[in-house]
């Protein structure tokens, strides 16, 4: 009996340990999958018990961060409580990088077949829900947020605006073909040691990342806004600024998060030792669809 005490007693940790890995796959599998561009891609959608077939439904694409997968973006954004409470699709799809941490390649040929991964997936998902084609939305955080904007560039005929938490911008302005007027919003911390709020050089990346609000102010030129933006304060920490009279309503918005670091306003917190703190005087994922909501895809 002793001996099969000590047993038990040995081989209890290596149990845990085994357990708790089975729990984290469980949390952290994807739903869905798919081949594009000759990859397997995979991606994680949440549809609402609201849903109703009968009636066109917005989609929101949520993209995740470098090193990052579906799951932890879903924690991170907390998207899902927006969807039950207004009903409509969130899409976390997955980055290259195998079935753990993915990023998203944001240069040559492998920036296009992120593209088109994601047209498919739109295609795929509006073959199997009633999705609204004109109310497709695109928002991510870090990596996932220079892809967002890589989609606003690319995918115009498709996506009727996009969001951007902390994005790390590695796609220069020279890479947008098609500069047609966007709706943007976004998100960042001045705090942010990953993806500097007034630009230059981080650990996260060889090429000096731009300054945010200049990125901004160049988004509102794009989209043939008033040069001087209306300012705001909607909590002690936070600066509002919106570009208005902009062409085709296509408004460009970005909140400042004082002492925010590279994390996402309202949402899951992330540890504060890596990335800074996480401001929760505002929520971004609440405020990107309130954005969002006011704009639909105009089709020619």
């Amino acid at each position: 009996m002793v001996l099969a005490a000590v047993l038990i007693l040995i081989g209890l940790p290596v149990m845990l340990a085994v357990g708790e890995a089975v729990s984290y796959h469980v949390r952290n599998r994807n739903n869905g999958s798919m081949i594009s561009s000759g990859e397997h891609r995979e991606y994680l959608l949440y549809v609402p018990a609201s849903y109703d077939p009968t009636k066109a439904t917005p989609l929101v694409i949520s993209l995740h961060g470098g090193a990052m997968w579906p799951a932890a973006q879903l924690a991170t954004s907390q998207w899902n409580d927006v969807a039950d409470r207004e009903g409509f699709l969130v899409v976390y799809p997955s980055g290259v990088g195998g079935d753990g941490p993915g990023h998203w390649r944001m240069g040559g040929a492998g920036r296009m077949k992120e593209v088109r991964f994601i047209s498919d997936l739109i295609d795929r998902l509006q073959a199997d829900y009633h999705i609204d084609p004109a109310r497709v939305y695109a928002d991510g955080l870090s990596n996932g947020g220079g892809m967002a904007f890589v989609l606003s560039c690319t995918l115009r005929d498709r996506i009727a605006a996009v969001g951007m938490v902390a994005a790390a911008h590695l796609a220069p302005w020279s890479s947008c073909t098609n500069p047609a007027p966007m709706p943007m919003i976004a998100f960042h911390g001045t705090a942010d040691t990953a993806t500097p709020y007034h630009g230059g050089k981080s650990w996260t990346a060889p090429r000096p990342f731009p300054d945010i609000p200049g990125w901004t102010a160049k988004w509102a030129h794009r989209n043939g806004c008033a040069s001087s933006p209306v300012a705001a304060a909607p909590a002690a920490d936070v600066t509002r600024l919106e570009y208005t009279g902009c062409a085709g309503d296509a408004a460009v918005v970005l909140y400042t998060i004082e002492g925010g670091g590279h994390t996402w306003p309202g949402g899951g917190s992330l540890p504060e030792w890596f990335v800074g703190p996480t401001s929760h005087s505002i929520d971004a994922s609440s405020e990107m669809w309130a954005f969002f909501r006011g704009h639909r895809l105009l089709r020619k």
